[in-house]
């Protein structure tokens, strides 16, 4: 049974993903050998050679699995994808880019695979190495975020995240919900563990990312969520309620009568 699914997506990461994808077989086989995990590429319409570096490496790495859209439809939207595709029981999400280090996963498996499932793991950078477009949206968009959410989250941008599979799959989708996932999971009534996790430079490429495409969405992202979390109505425990003995008792015996 796979304990484990790791949800990279990926856009144009040609360089990266080799690397980052021997880093993470490298570091459960000495911290977590019997672990049953597999590594799920999305390829998010890329136009390089990602599709072909995963590719050359699936023949001697059975746990890797490469799945491609057809054109590129966004990191939300590629984490759906990979939501759907896993086959763990824990959706553990790394950026393509490299940044996110496997060994921060590996250090954390024990605690997640000892503790329940009411509970998500959210990663916290030590030390960001964003450019100045991803500094200057960040310190644009997390005190509104954190005024109008009340989430909590102190880096709600860091692409690690550890999720339980049924809530990843449950989640309501929309463009850019990758960054609300704190939000999204204390909304269904888990807990959030924030993690503090390296943060690395990208080893090739750039961000796909430039100031007016975040910030433009920014708000109006926050606006959604808001509305979202004001429309929700928690429902509490559910149970199927089963009859009792002496009513299944009387039921049998009406049933004889006839």
């Amino acid at each position: 049974m796979t304990q484990l699914s790791i949800v990279i997506p990926a856009h144009n990461e040609a360089g990266n993903l080799a690397p980052l994808i021997a880093e993470i077989t490298a570091v459960f086989a000495a911290e977590a050998p019997r672990l049953e995990y597999e590594i799920i590429i999305i390829d998010d319409g890329s136009s390089d050679g990602t599709r072909a570096e995963v590719s050359a490496l699936m023949p001697s790495e059975p746990r890797l699995r490469l799945i491609a859209h057809g054109q590129r439809a966004g990191k939300s939207a590629a984490l759906k994808t990979g939501f759907e595709a896993a086959r763990g029981a824990w959706i553990a999400m790394l950026d393509g880019d490299g940044q996110n280090d496997p060994a921060d996963l590996a250090r954390l498996w024990p605690e997640i695979a000892g503790g329940g499932e009411a509970v998500i793991y959210a990663g916290v950078r030590r030390r960001r190495n964003d450019g100045p477009v991803k500094y200057a949206t960040s310190k644009l968009a997390n005190p509104i975020r954190k005024f109008m959410l009340r989430d909590g989250s102190r880096d709600a941008g860091c692409g690690f995240k550890v999720i339980p599979c049924a809530l990843a799959r449950a989640l309501p989708y929309f463009d850019n919900m990758h960054r609300f996932l704190p939000a999204l999971a204390r909304r269904e009534g888990l807990a959030v563990r924030e993690v503090m996790i390296n943060d690395r430079a990208r080893r090739h490429g750039a961000s796909k990312y430039g100031f007016f495409d975040r910030a433009a969405v920014a708000f109006l992202d926050v606006v959604g969520m808001y509305w979202l979390m004001r429309r929700y109505s928690p429902r509490g425990d559910i149970a199927e309620i089963a009859a009792q003995p002496e009513q299944t008792a009387k039921r049998a015996g009406a049933q004889g009568a006839r």
